[in-house]
């Protein structure tokens, strides 16, 4: 609770706030016999308005409902037309390398579902180019025509849409790649 006190300072000042949860967390922190660091930060989080209640059991409705609800805000719509297929790309940085994820939708709704390891060290945004730009060869090689393309790298769309520029030479050329795929779309 510390830890996320200290990171979420804004959060827990404007806001009271509920911890829900099965371990007795109040009844440790608000202990008046507690010494050393549990009364240290017993100190640092009374300045906070926070709760602690027990968790209790969840009625399998209510956990149908917040489903529902959560996937109706969060999931894309895709809007694909019988004409055009969409690409979807990711790239991620893990422990043992880098790789990077594209998926392609038919026009049909078949998926087509591709991973790419790169074998050289690189950026997160790196990474995310490089994800997009064999997304594309792949989708020229299949013989796309039309193609919707959706990522989740805010800078990468950006500089792709040329809503913002690319100040380091690397994302230039990444982008100017882009731009010579994009011609055969």
């Amino acid at each position: 609770m510390l830890m996320v006190t200290r990171k979420l300072l804004h959060y827990f000042t404007d806001h009271e706030v509920t911890v829900v949860t099965s371990y007795p967390l109040g009844d440790n922190v608000y202990n008046r016999d507690a010494v050393g660091r549990i009364s240290k930060w017993a100190l640092e989080l009374m300045g906070h308005d926070i709760r602690y209640i027990p968790r209790t059991a969840i009625k399998s409705q209510a956990l149908v409902d917040f489903v529902t609800e959560w996937t109706e805000i969060h999931l894309p719509t895709p809007d694909v037309t019988h004409e055009y297929q969409t690409m979807y790309f990711d790239g991620s940085i893990m422990a043992p390398g880098l790789g990077a994820r594209v998926v392609l939708i038919s026009p049909n709704g078949s998926r087509l579902r591709y991973a790419i390891c790169l074998h050289f060290l690189a950026s997160n945004n790196t990474v995310e180019y490089e994800a997009l730009i064999n997304g594309l060869h792949i989708a020229i090689g299949l013989g796309a025509t039309r193609l919707y393309v959706r990522g989740d790298s805010e800078l990468v769309i950006d500089q792709v849409m040329k809503e913002s520029c690319c100040k380091i030479p690397l994302m230039a050329t990444y982008g100017q790649e882009v731009h010579k795929l994009e011609e055969k779309f």
